[in-house]
């Protein structure tokens, strides 16, 4: 019996083949990954995403400061920085509370006034020395 049968040979080069195939795929750069969500606006990314479990938008950035909104989103949702941006201007534009203010300020603009319209607002009263 030969040293070398062609089952041996062609298990060899087989082998040899595919140690070939990975590194060339590794090299060239066929692994790659790929964005599937670069360059979606928010309402698409949300209706991708979210509307699974949360069927709607509305009240999702409710009381929440835009930063730590962004980063929740960063770390547990989206798969890059602008797409977390995107998405939490999203739910922000959905409750309709505007960019740099605080949501208290926000609120108290749009609050209705407790005065009544035809008396002038007066100013504090004294303060008493002692």
């Amino acid at each position: 019996m030969p040293l070398t049968s062609s089952r041996t040979l062609a298990a060899l080069l087989g082998r040899g083949l595919l140690v070939v195939s990975v590194t060339a795929m590794i090299a060239t750069g066929a692994a790659r990954a790929e964005n599937l969500d670069q360059g979606k606006s928010g309402p698409r990314l949300f209706a991708d995403s979210c509307a699974t479990c949360h069927h709607s938008a509305r009240g999702l950035a409710k009381g929440r400061i835009s930063l730590t909104l962004f980063l929740y989103l960063r770390e547990h949702y989206a798969t890059n920085s602008s797409t977390a941006w995107e998405l939490t201007s999203y739910l922000e534009s959905v409750d309709g509370t505007p960019r740099g203010r605080s949501r208290s300020a926000a609120a108290a603009k749009t609050a209705p006034s407790t005065l009544p319209a035809q008396s002038p607002p007066r100013p504090p009263a004294s303060v008493p020395r002692q």
